[in-house]
């Protein structure tokens, strides 16, 4: 088995895996990539880093056929812009559950992605930015479910329906109208689909219970526990498990 380290850049720092062949070892944090391989202690002979290269135009493979790392991707109608890190937790999924084809709503952050896959591609997205207008408005979770129904049903009352709730003092009320609006225009997305939500299992962005209450047979999946799996999905595309 070939060992190998990949290395994974967020806001918090850098992370470090050890790997050998499809086995993840152990990993590290450092505040960069220098910090995080000195904490881990690892010798191998490879290093891929997420997020390596330019992005891969939509339609793509989630997995990518050769290179030097895991880029992420982008798409040009939506204009959109989708992170190597999603592209790892989607990696990780699918190798959990081999020839599943639906819809992936990742959270990263404060943006959440809605991703169409078939046949082991990422086919088409649509990213928003609910969560930072969640966070700038004051809202909490769980979404006040009659808010999340009237902005799902009526998102061009949206910038109304906002100011109500913010004279009433309803702070899951503006939650729930910002997360129907989502809703609303991801309807093509989540409609007649099995969806996946990547995100923390107490949902804190309130997308799993947004879909739940509209009876959407959504799974949540913790993005920390797809990792490795995604590491090892890589090491297969890379033929780093012989």
């Amino acid at each position: 088995m070939t060992a190998w380290i990949a290395i994974c850049r967020d806001s918090a720092g850098v992370t470090a895996h050890a790997m050998e062949g499809a086995r993840h070892l152990r990993h590290a944090k450092g505040i960069d990539e220098a910090a995080a391989l000195a904490h881990l202690a690892f010798d191998a002979g490879r290093i891929l880093h997420i997020g390596d290269g330019p992005p891969d135009s939509l339609p793509a493979a989630i997995l990518p056929q050769g290179g030097h790392g895991l880029p992420g991707f982008v798409q040009d109608s939506p204009a959109d812009v989708i992170g190597a890190q999603v592209r790892l937790w989607i990696a990780g999924f699918l190798r959990l559950h081999r020839d599943w084809d639906g819809v992936i709503c990742a959270i990263d952050g404060d943006i959440s992605h809605w991703l169409h896959l078939s046949a082991g591609e990422a086919i088409s997205a649509q990213s928003f930015l609910t969560q930072q207008l969640v966070s700038a408005l004051g809202g909490t979770v769980p979404p006040a479910r009659d808010a999340l129904e009237d902005s799902l049903s009526r998102p061009e009352r949206l910038a109304a329906h906002l100011r109500a709730a913010q004279v009433s003092n309803r702070r899951d009320a503006l939650t729930g109208h910002l997360l129907g609006a989502e809703l609303a225009a991801a309807r093509p997305y989540w409609l007649g689909q099995q969806v996946a939500v990547l995100t923390s299992p107490d949902d804190p962005t309130g997308h799993a219970a947004a879909l739940d209450a509209e009876s959407v047979p959504a799974t949540i999946h913790a993005p920390s526990e797809l990792v490795a799996h995604g590491l090892a999905a890589l090491a297969g595309a890379f033929g780093l498990d012989a």
